[in-house]
């Protein structure tokens, strides 16, 4: 079975989250996205986990279904939608953060977890329960090692899956410049092998990873981290498996391309953290334009946050990537509101452009099928044509950008463009037909 999974998200009970964040509103814009798997996100929270009880039941193959559907959506533009939420599956998921010190130096690690039951999950939600404050945040704040924290998933359960999350971000990840590791060994030492996957991030693509040799074992993931529903899907992984929990983890474990088909990727220059900056100082820089001042601002004399181009480029061993056949391949897209807001000079979550988009998604079925399936004289059909142009020139990988920094995301454009790259999509990108 062909289906799009969206593995890393956050309820509402995480911090900086939208209140729009419940089960009901999440399994509606996963019907909107495209989406057939979506993870529930902050099952470590209590009363996150109650209501992940409460409304969702088995199914018997590892993932989870909302029990009532007959329910009325506050947005009026979803309301054709609340009787197709039969066809979201869920998948127990939840992110930790870890802040402990290691080898003399402190470390902001964040690892995604996986489990495939109720009873599991409740048993971890114990344990951690004994360690840490699991009600302050959805997102909890664990002060031991993660190697630690991974023999204690293993001894619970060998089916739960460990997934280092965005691994290169600056403040909170596995290779993160302010405190991170330089080798995923020295964070977990002999339990290592126990870790098969990692998750690149919005700020890095496949490409960049590629340049490491020492990640060719892992299979790269790719999923949203959304804080707010109609954010879930912006990047995501499409398989072609057994839909079950032990069919997914299988894939992944395989890296089989004909099983894992793609992962859905921002372009990385939109992400956060891809250039160096300091944004309170408005500065920007690409790493060849740090190291020359030294990774300092040049405004105010502060250290610069480093950005993950950089710390790729600190750590990979190919000036190149290696694009071997059994790589899974990956899709830049961007998303579908963006490019309407675009084609309108409008802000890409105003009333009228989510007025558009819904025209689009009853005329075609999904966000996923617009931005990647339908002809696009199919749909040029809806007007305006320019978000038709966009979603083509998106397809043709002809799009510019000002990278982000130091928190602040990149623009990213389709129209007016000053330059178009001349071979539209890089190497490695799948054609879209």
């Amino acid at each position: 079975m062909k289906f799009v999974a969206d593995l890393h998200i956050h309820s509402k009970f995480s911090r900086a989250t939208s209140r729009d964040m419940t089960l009901e509103n999440l399994a509606l814009w996963a019907k909107v996205k495209g989406i057939s798997l979506l993870a529930t996100g902050d099952f470590t929270h209590p009363e996150w986990f109650f209501l992940i009880k409460q409304k969702l039941e088995p199914q018997g193959n590892g993932f989870f279904k909302l029990k009532n559907l007959n329910f009325v959506p506050e947005n009026p533009l979803l309301k054709d939608f609340s009787l197709l939420t039969e066809d979201v599956s869920f998948i127990l998921s939840t992110e930790l953060s870890f802040i402990y010190s290691k080898n003399g130096r402190l470390r902001k690690i964040h690892l995604l977890l996986l489990v495939p039951d109720l009873e599991t999950a409740e048993r971890l939600n114990r344990r951690l329960s004994a360690v840490g404050n699991l009600h302050s945040d959805g997102r909890p704040i664990l002060g031991f090692d993660t190697k630690i924290f991974l023999q204690m998933v293993l001894d619970l359960s060998p089916r739960c899956v460990v997934i280092p999350a965005h691994i290169w971000t600056p403040w909170f990840s596995l290779f993160g410049a302010n405190s991170g590791f330089d080798s995923i060994e020295e964070c977990f030492e002999e339990l290592t092998p126990h870790i098969f996957a990692l998750e690149t991030g919005l700020s890095s693509d496949p490409p960049m990873n590629w340049r490491l040799s020492a990640l060719d074992r892992f299979v790269l993931v790719s999923n949203s981290d959304a804080h707010s529903p109609w954010r879930i899907g912006r990047e995501a992984n499409v398989f072609n498996t057994d839909f079950s929990y032990d069919g997914l983890v299988q894939a992944l474990k395989s890296r089989n391309p004909e099983k894992f088909l793609f992962t859905v990727e921002f372009f990385p220059e939109e992400g956060k953290y891809h250039y160096d900056g300091h944004r309170q100082c408005g500065v920007v820089f690409h790493p060849a334009d740090s190291l020359k001042n030294n990774n300092l601002c040049p405004k105010c004399g502060k250290k610069l946050t480093i950005g993950v181009l950089h710390r790729v480029e600190e750590l990979a061993d190919r000036t190149e990537f290696d694009p071997r056949p059994t790589r899974i391949p990956y899709r830049h897209l961007i998303p579908l509101n963006e490019i309407i807001g675009e084609a309108l000079n409008k802000s890409s979550e105003c009333q009228s452009v989510w007025e558009i988009y819904f025209r689009f998604i009853r005329e075609f079925g999904n966000e996923f099928k617009v931005l990647t399936e339908i002809p696009v004289e199919e749909l040029a059909r809806l007007q305006p044509e320019t978000i038709s142009q966009g979603i083509s020139l998106m397809r043709q990988g002809k799009v510019t950008v000002s990278p982000g920094y130091d928190g602040n995301y990149g623009l990213i454009k389709v129209f007016n463009q000053e330059k178009v790259p001349e071979s539209g999509e890089p190497q490695g990108q799948l054609p879209l037909f």
